[in-house]
């Protein structure tokens, strides 16, 4: 399972707690040092059928501070996964998934989380 994160997040310090407490094999990127790549957000997009509007972070102040809510409504899918990727800060934060194994985690809820993973 490959699992970005922000290291300063304590949402997200609470889900690697979370992994390292139930021993569950994880590999843990910086989401600002290295945001997930464009194959893996469409390959998300694509196994989970999602709208990639959920793997914004759209409370942050990157998001606002592009005006994105105004934006992303007008432009073409590439190009939201160009901005998506451009800024770990605008991804919604921890964003876990195993794509083999069909489990796509965003943000950090404990009860999803067990339910998902033990």
């Amino acid at each position: 399972m490959k699992i970005f994160e922000y290291p300063k997040c304590s949402t997200c310090r609470a889900a690697k707690k979370f992994i390292n407490n139930n021993n569950i094999k994880a590999t843990f990127y910086d989401i600002t040092k290295e945001p997930p790549t464009t194959e893996e957000i469409k390959s998300i997009l694509n196994t989970f059928k999602i709208d990639i509007k959920k793997l914004f972070n759209t409370s942050g102040m990157k998001y606002r501070e592009l005006n994105l809510k105004d934006t992303l409504p007008h432009i073409d899918l590439d190009e939201k996964i160009k901005i998506l990727i451009s800024d770990g800060m605008l991804i919604k934060r921890p964003l876990a998934f195993d794509l083999a194994n069909e489990i796509l985690l965003i943000g950090f809820k404990e009860v999803k989380w067990e339910e998902q993973l033990l």
